[in-house]
């Protein structure tokens, strides 16, 4: 798993660590998410980038380790309003969405869908615009930086073929 830095350069305590090794994340690239705390805090982690239709659509489908990744970011070009659905998620998720500008907007828990048929699942509006998402396993947003008050941005030319190894525990 990522360590969540603050802006001394020093780390988070190692408080996400998930020992099953399982199904990670293919054909995506990561990139640095800077997440600045509501009491000023900057917390920057790796996380995996879905910036396309194609990524957003897939997501963390059938995903169940996220390697050193911290999580993923939806990156979307113009701000929306659309929901995410948990469909072949096998994973409990939780979610933050921000607006354009970097403000959180909300977050929820999303429990996987077990229907074969898509439109059976829950759907997880924001309820506000937003431009960015951010997925990391359920009960992790607070150890990323992500609470109420906070922000979040993609940091510019971060993107990588994986997270740096210096950001495993």
């Amino acid at each position: 798993m990522a360590v969540a830095q603050d802006s001394t350069g020093d780390t988070a305590p190692p408080s996400i660590v998930h020992e099953t090794v399982g199904v990670q994340p293919e054909g995506f690239t990561t990139a640095t998410v800077e997440i600045i705390k509501a009491d000023g805090t900057i917390c920057e982690v790796c996380m995996w980038l879905a910036d396309t239709a194609e990524e957003r659509s897939r997501g963390l489908m059938g995903v169940t380790d996220l390697g050193t990744a911290a999580g993923m970011a939806f990156v979307f070009e113009q701000p929306t309003s659309g929901s995410f659905y948990m469909f072949q998620t096998v994973t409990p998720l939780s979610i933050g969405w921000f607006a354009p500008g970097g403000a959180l907007v909300s977050m929820a828990d999303m429990a996987p869908c077990e229907s074969n048929d898509s439109s059976q699942c829950d759907r997880f509006p924001a309820g506000a615009e937003f431009d960015l998402a951010i997925e990391v396993f359920q009960g992790d947003l607070a150890v990323v930086g992500v609470e109420p008050g906070s922000s979040a941005r993609v940091i510019k030319a971060t993107e990588a073929e994986a997270c740096p190894a210096d950001s495993t525990l």
